[in-house]
């Protein structure tokens, strides 16, 4: 995990790659469970016996469970102390450009690509990349806007 000591330390850190997450496996019960989430219980998630002679050869993970894992991921690399606090803006560009089988292990890794200042605190873009284990493509990449809101004056 990287520990910026300000938002200004984590400002010139622009341009850095923060590192890459532990593997996490994705199971049937994780997909099930955002299925129920989100009432999306296309097969495709949710039927193995059907999914074997689908596209995939097997079942897959919703494009948006890679995507909502971003704030976890986000929490196991980065840590900004001196804050009143931080949270989730919103998303730039998404993309899946590969599936996630069931069964396979992820992990995130992430590039702080700006962080400016706002009139309510600093805004930080990161560009998350979602990777299968073995994969070709990444699962997902996705460029996160966190704002960070100073303790104290920076």
């Amino acid at each position: 995990m990287r520990i910026f000591s300000s938002v200004m330390e984590l400002k010139a850190a622009r341009g850095e790659h923060l590192g890459h997450t532990e593997w996490r496996p994705v199971t049937q019960e994780r997909v099930d469970g955002f299925a129920d989430a989100t009432d999306d219980h296309q097969w495709i998630h949710v039927d193995p016996e059907r999914a074997k002679d689908g596209p995939f050869g097997t079942t897959i993970a919703h494009g948006y469970l890679s995507l909502s894992l971003l704030p976890s991921f986000m929490a196991e690399l980065v840590r900004v102390d001196g804050l009143a606090m931080g949270i989730n803006y919103g998303l730039d560009k998404v993309r899946f450009p590969a599936p996630v089988p069931v069964g396979a292990r992820i992990r995130a890794g992430a590039e702080l690509l700006d962080v400016k200042g706002t009139p309510a605190g600093y805004l930080a873009k990161v560009r998350v990349t979602v990777e299968v284990e073995g994969g070709k493509r990444p699962a997902c990449v996705a460029e996160t806007l966190s704002l960070y809101v100073p303790a104290e004056s920076d």
